[in-house]
C-alpha cells in the first residue's frame, strides 16, 4: 500500500512540476489575404526562460506574419500571431521547437489550405462609361516624354560603357584577389559578435551570402541565384569545386536552410566549425581552380 501511495505521489509531483504546451490555429482554412491567428500557450513556467524563434520568425516564409506578441509571466507563456497567405495552395506550420531550461518542446504541425475566393465568370462593370479622347502629337509627348528620354539615357550608359571597356582600363580579377576579399568579408562578419551573441539566424543568413558571392565570382556557378539543392546538383556535375570543399559547402547550407525556419538551434562550437570550414574552403579554392586547368588542359 505504501508503494502504491510513493508510486501516485510521484507521478502527481512530476505532473504538477512539468510545463505544459499547447497550440491552436484559430481557422484551417483561409482566403488569399485573410487573416488567421496561430496561439501558443506555455503553462506552470515556474519562472524560466522560453527560447524560441525570434520575433516575426517563427513561420515558415509562406506565411507573412503581420502582428508577433510575446506575454511572459512567471508562470505562463503565451505567444500570439497574426499572419496572411497570398499565394493558393495548402501549407504546413511544422512542429516549432520550444526551449525551456534545456529541454525542447514541440508543437503539433497544422496544415492551412489557402483558397481563392473569386468565382469565375464574375462579370466585373465599369461604373462609367469610357469617353473616346482624340490626341494631338504635344499629348503624346507629354504622356511619353519620361520614357522616350529614359531609352535615350539607357542608350547613352550602354554606350559609354561600351567605350570605357573598349578604350578604358579593365578592372582586373583574379582568384588571389577574390579570396583575400571573401576572407575580409568573413572576418566582417566575425565582428558582428552574431556567434557570440547566440544570433545564429543572422550568422547563417550572412554566411551563406558570402559563400554564394565567392561561388558565383570564383567558380563561375549561379550560386546566388539557385536553391540549395540546385546549387548542390549544379557543383557535382561541373566537377569544379573538391568534393572535399563540397562536402563542406553541402553541409554548412544545408544546416542554413534549417536554421533560417527555425527547425534547429546550432550552438557556439557549431557556428565557430561552419565557419571555420568556410574559410578554409576559400583559401584552398585557388588549389580547386589549379587541378581544373589541368583536367581542362588550359
Amino acid at each position: 500500500m505504501k508503494k502504491i501511495f510513493f508510486i501516485i505521489f510521484s507521478v502527481l509531483s512530476i505532473s504538477v512540476l512539468a510545463q505544459t504546451l499547447g497550440s491552436k490555429l484559430d481557422k484551417s482554412t483561409l482566403a488569399l489575404g485573410e487573416v488567421g491567428v496561430f496561439r501558443v500557450t506555455i503553462s506552470n513556467l515556474q519562472g524560466k526562460d522560453v527560447v524560441s524563434a525570434p520575433k516575426n520568425e517563427l513561420l515558415p516564409f509562406h506565411f507573412e506574419e503581420i502582428k508577433d506578441s510575446i506575454s511572459k509571466q512567471a508562470d505562463h507563456y503565451d505567444r500570439l500571431i497574426e499572419f496572411a497567405v497570398f499565394e493558393e495552395g495548402k501549407y504546413t506550420i511544422p512542429a516549432l521547437d520550444f526551449k525551456i531550461d534545456g529541454k525542447i518542446l514541440q508543437t503539433i504541425p497544422y496544415e492551412v489550405e489557402v483558397i481563392n475566393t473569386a468565382q469565375k465568370g464574375d462579370q466585373i462593370n465599369d461604373i462609367m462609361k469610357n469617353k473616346e479622347v482624340k490626341l494631338e502629337v504635344n499629348d503624346y509627348w507629354q504622356l511619353y516624354k519620361f520614357y522616350i528620354l529614359g531609352v535615350f539615357i539607357v542608350l547613352a550608359l550602354i554606350f559609354a560603357i561600351y567605350q570605357f571597356i573598349r578604350y578604358g582600363k579593365r578592372r582586373k580579377s583574379s582568384p588571389i584577389m577574390m579570396t583575400n576579399q571573401t576572407l575580409k568579408d568573413l572576418e566582417n562578419l566575425r565582428k558582428k559578435k552574431f556567434m557570440e551573441n547566440g544570433d545564429y539566424r543572422s550568422f547563417y543568413i550572412e554566411l551563406i551570402d558570402i559563400s554564394r558571392t565567392f561561388i558565383t565570382k570564383q567558380y563561375q556557378i549561379p550560386a546566388d541565384v539557385l536553391l540549395t539543392d540546385d546549387l548542390i546538383d549544379v557543383m557535382k556535375l561541373n566537377n569544379t569545386i573538391s568534393p572535399q570543399n563540397e562536402t563542406i559547402v553541402e553541409n554548412i547550407f544545408l544546416r542554413g536552410d534549417l536554421v533560417k525556419f527555425a527547425k534547429t538551434f546550432p550552438d557556439q562550437p557549431m557556428m565557430e566549425k561552419d565557419f571555420e570550414d568556410i574559410k578554409s574552403f576559400v583559401r584552398s579554392s585557388s588549389k580547386d581552380l589549379e587541378m581544373d586547368q589541368l583536367r581542362t588542359g588550359v
